[in-house]
């Protein structure tokens, strides 16, 4: 087993003395992630076989139980993150009796991040809406990022690499990061283009001991998966939610075989060691089904471990649609792979397929493209990319965006260093979040109205229409709702996030009333959207 040189950051810490943790009062707050050490007193054979966890108790009733982790020498941990403010007391069981038995409480004081709004869940009433766990919106902005894990694995000092890109996407008001628990290698790409600093295909490091080449499956990788602590406490601390894919299967992982002792050892410790973060999403495997590695009896028994082990309810996907169509009742929303130039169509069919789940696109075809090539996929101009998220969120679904010098294993880290060119069209992604920031996607549906273009309506005040491609202008019937009113008139482009107001517009109260909207000769885009909202 490796040592790890890195000190563990904790955010909130019961304190062991003289290897044992004695019981007290401590103090931290709601949403925090709180690592409770406990020691064996001595080193214990199989260590990662040991039974070890604990029940945690709120003074108004609620009860969560958590399997704890070995995490090296004699200490077990037990990670939890509050969700209630108020008083806590625990008590900890174990195969290992100097484990068991262990008590103690925690004072939970109110959150004092704004931007904090703890878990990401089902919207109450809106079942195909995500919300965070106080009833924030949650508008989904996700960024594939699959090779994080790598950049500063090597780095005992910090991760620069890290807070770099992950800077770049909170400026951009990205919010949730597609990410690999580990991946190796893939069969595509201009390898020869990629500057060495940007290569992360093959990482030294493995969440097994030994090498992916050559594998020791019956001892875990302390070294690896300490270093991932980092990665998701420094995703949490920018309230980016980490959409964490226990699997992948076409790249050149050399797992365990499915199903053995030492496949379980792998998927129960991650589940183990991560499930506390608030700021995760579970997703069982990239490419789940794809590719001839499993069949759905596996996924469907990984599902079923993970939610046995799973004391804090983390929202679980399968990055395949064949699994979440066939199965939607065990995933708690539907992750589709949709390609198809009638991306709109899809997207509300599988809306309306789905009436009790969000439905997240995690790939529509579009990655964008930059100074080489990685995977092209089906599109790569980045106004055609862009497009392609529109037409998701129009149809009342979740998409993603990929950048290809990042999404994979190339991973340009700095990408402002880059020509003005080269560098990706981050701030469009920004726009589009600021749009429904402005305008809660909750709150809307996706409607058709005669012969207008794709709209999103709360059915009485607010009408977004997206004009794709080609349209000049906004024509249709007027929608019932807004005949015989006044409504006021916003064009928004969504390659500047410029917003044009035009003088407010009175809408013809009688049957067939059409409405005209010419677009605005300052958008040159080839996309807009104009929204309309009644005034009186």
């Amino acid at each position: 087993m490796k040592k790890f040189p890195f000190p563990l950051t904790l955010l909130c810490l019961v304190f062991a003395v003289h290897g044992i943790a004695q019981p007290a009062s401590e103090s931290c707050e709601r949403w925090t992630v709180l690592d409770l050490p406990f020691s064996a007193g001595a080193a214990v054979e199989r260590p990662w076989d040991v039974v070890f966890g604990a029940t945690l108790s709120h003074e108004g009733g609620q009860t969560v139980t958590v399997p704890g982790f070995f995490n090296g020498g004699t200490q077990w941990i037990v990670r939890f993150s509050p969700s209630l403010e108020g008083r806590w007391t625990y008590q900890t069981y174990a195969s290992v009796p100097a484990l068991a038995n262990r008590s103690g409480e925690i004072r939970v004081s109110p959150n004092t991040k704004a931007d904090r709004h703890g878990a990401v869940h089902i919207a109450k009433g809106n079942p195909q809406r995500f919300a965070y766990e106080d009833g924030t919106p949650y508008f989904a902005m996700s960024f594939e990022l699959d090779w994080l894990f790598a950049l500063d694995w090597d780095n005992p000092a910090g991760i620069p690499k890290t807070r770099s890109i992950v800077s770049h996407l909170v400026n951009s008001k990205f919010n949730q990061v597609v990410m690999n628990v580990y991946a190796f290698d893939a069969n595509w790409g201009e390898r020869d283009k990629i500057r060495p600093e940007h290569n992360f295909a093959q990482p030294a490091v493995f969440p097994y001991a030994g090498t992916n080449e050559a594998p020791d499956y019956s001892d875990l990788n302390l070294e690896f998966f300490r270093h991932l602590d980092r990665v998701m406490a420094h995703l949490h601390a920018n309230e980016i939610v980490a959409h964490l894919m226990i699997y992948v299967w076409n790249k050149k992982v050399n797992w365990a075989k499915p199903y053995s002792p030492d496949d379980n050892r792998y998927f129960d410790y991650v589940v183990k060691r991560y499930q506390a973060y608030p700021n995760l999403i579970w997703d069982i495997s990239k490419e789940a089904l794809g590719y001839g590695m499993n069949d759905l009896n596996y996924i469907t028994d990984r599902i079923d471990r993970l939610r046995r082990m799973d004391g804090h309810q983390r929202l679980v996907t399968v990055h395949d649609y064949t699994y979440c169509r066939r199965f939607p009742d065990k995933v708690d929303f539907i992750s589709m792979q949709e390609w198809r130039p009638n991306l709109y169509n899809e997207m509300l069919a599988a809306l309306r397929l789905h009436p009790n789940r969000p439905i997240l696109n995690i790939e529509h075809g579009g990655y964008e493209r930059t100074m080489h090539t990685i995977f092209t996929g089906a599109y790569s101009d980045p106004e055609t990319c862009l497009e392609r998220n529109y037409l998701c969120v129009f149809a009342g679904t979740y998409s993603t965006y990929y950048w290809q010098n990042t999404s994979w294993y190339e991973v340009v880290y700095e990408p402002s260093e880059l020509r003005p060119e080269q560098q990706p069209h981050f701030r469009y992604y920004r726009y589009l979040r600021e749009l429904f920031d402005r305008y809660d996607f909750n709150r809307l549906e996706p409607k058709q109205y005669l012969y207008s273009p794709y709209c999103l309506t709360d059915n009485s005040r607010v009408f977004l229409y997206y004009l794709p491609r080609g349209t000049d202008g906004l024509q249709g019937m007027a929608p019932t709702e807004i005949r015989g009113k006044t409504v006021k008139v916003t064009w928004f482009n969504p390659l500047t996030g410029e917003y044009i107001e035009e003088k407010n517009r009175s809408i013809p109260n009688r049957g067939g009333a059409w409405t005209g909207f010419p677009k605005p000769d300052a958008i040159t885009g080839p996309t807009t959207v104009v929204i309309l909202e009644v005034i009186e």
